[in-house]
């Protein structure tokens, strides 16, 4: 099999990229390296997957090109790439948002048009759920963003979903519930506590940190993403991949004073728009038709991202040591 991947040089796109071809793909990496965060944190990201001939890797805008050739090289599309984060969707970056989020999934979909057997799957978010009456969350919910990002994230849906009624293509859209693991964007909670653990910094908490979430291991995520392109009934469904336990983030940071055996400087501040109280995802549906369930346990997930924060910590200091 050949895979498009959009967003391969992200969190969850250079896993995907890595668990496809340590199968046996062909991989298409695609990545504009946006501006959120480092680009060479992102392509160093890809360092595994550039080991395999197999790999070719494009820094293209997917909302600026034309996708007809690539799309119709490969077997199924993995559309990761979009512009992240709640918070900083907010004002004046919501054009970025609009224009990676929603137009890139348009021109995707166009691209794809020729040929509506290949299956697309969509990354979407809990967050199009917003704060959600019903916990665990199912996805018959009627969604009710609450940031502007959950906004382009349900655009993209309805979109797949739009193509899928219209012109027939084989569109799947998975709701991601709050994923973690090694590779972790620089801005995401986890990626954060983990660095100030091991510097003995202090870290901020929005909030009272008695929210809770359904934290999902990377490598759960990329098992779900998978299955999603090859069940026979998942097109044209929308599914929640979620971890499978409610964890307050003054769990998360007692856990990790516990595994590091230091003393976190945790100071909190306001709740800021956008954030929900807690998600829960409801995953019947996701067992049932793609045969997932999350194997990775909370606390093991958290230590694999604990030790993948330490080496990256670790480089730090032997660059700033050599200069």
């Amino acid at each position: 099999m050949k895979a498009l991947v959009t967003g391969c040089a992200g969190f969850i796109g250079s896993h995907l990229a890595e668990s496809l071809l340590e199968d046996g793909h062909e991989v298409i990496g695609v990545d504009a390296l946006l501006d959120n965060y480092s680009a060479a944190v992102k392509l160093r990201n890809l360092t595994r997957a550039r080991q395999f001939d197999a790999f070719r890797f494009l820094s293209l805008d997917v909302s600026q090109t034309d996708l007809g050739p690539l799309v119709g090289d490969c077997h199924v599309a993995f559309h990761l790439a979009a512009e992240p984060g709640v918070r900083s969707s907010w004002g004046t970056r919501f054009e970025s948002y609009e224009r990676n989020n929603v137009l890139a999934t348009q021109r995707l979909l166009e691209a794809l048009k020729p040929w509506p057997d290949k299956r697309l799957v969509y990354a979407s978010s809990s967050s199009v759920y917003g704060d959600a009456e019903r916990l665990p969350t199912p996805e018959d919910t009627v969604p009710k963003p609450f940031s502007p990002y959950g906004v382009t994230k349900l655009a993209g849906e309805h979109l797949c979903a739009l193509y899928h009624g219209n012109d027939g293509l084989a569109t799947v859209a998975l709701r991601y519930f709050s994923v973690y693991g090694p590779r972790q964007r620089p801005d995401m909670a986890f990626n954060r506590f983990c660095r100030a653990a091991l510097r003995g910094d202090s870290l901020t908490v929005f909030g009272d940190g008695e929210q809770t979430r359904d934290f999902t291991f990377v490598g759960d995520v990329v098992a779900a993403t998978r299955a999603a392109a090859i069940s026979p009934v998942a097109q044209g469904r929308v599914y929640n991949i979620g971890g499978g336990s409610a964890v307050s983030v003054n769990d998360v940071l007692g856990l990790l004073a516990s595994l590091t055996g230091r003393r976190l400087d945790v100071y909190y501040v306001d709740t800021e728009r956008g954030d929900v109280r807690n998600t829960g995802a409801e995953t019947a549906r996701a067992r049932r038709e793609l045969g997932f369930r999350a194997a990775t346990f909370f606390e093991d997930g958290l230590w694999a991202e604990l030790q993948w924060m330490r080496e990256q910590e670790f480089r730090h200091v032997r660059r700033a040591a050599t200069g």
